[in-house]
């Protein structure tokens, strides 16, 4: 039997919308996901991680929303399909996932900061 274990995680970032915009697609890049849709009128994306010998990749959707001119609002939610079998190898592997992007996010968006104020 198998069904979709879906996790949900929304975050307020103080960096600007066109910032977060441009860091999200190099994120998955840097972390091997595969970017199947992107929206940048919507601000959304769609990226699909890699299987595992026991777990099913999951299904990302990445959206991002202007709070303020230097906040961004960043709604990411995963789902995962699990069988009985692989229930407990992949339990707590989409929220492992999640917090690896907002990880590299975050500290993509803080070397990039840094880069510009060295430029400055």
């Amino acid at each position: 039997m198998a069904y979709l274990r879906k996790e949900k995680e929304i975050v307020e970032v103080d960096f600007s919308l066109d910032k977060v915009w441009e860091a999200i697609p190099k994120v998955i890049v840097d972390i091997e996901w595969t970017l199947e849709e992107i929206d940048d009128a919507k601000h959304q994306v769609k990226a699909r991680t890699k299987a595992g010998l026991m777990s099913y990749g999951s299904v990302f959707s990445i959206d991002a929303v202007a709070v303020s001119e230097s906040t961004t609002r960043i709604n990411v939610s995963a789902e995962t399909p699990v069988t009985t079998v692989t229930a407990i190898v992949d339990f707590g592997r989409t929220r492992e996932r999640i917090d690896l992007f907002l990880a590299s996010l975050v500290k993509q968006l803080i070397t990039e900061k840094e880069k510009a104020e060295k430029a400055d």
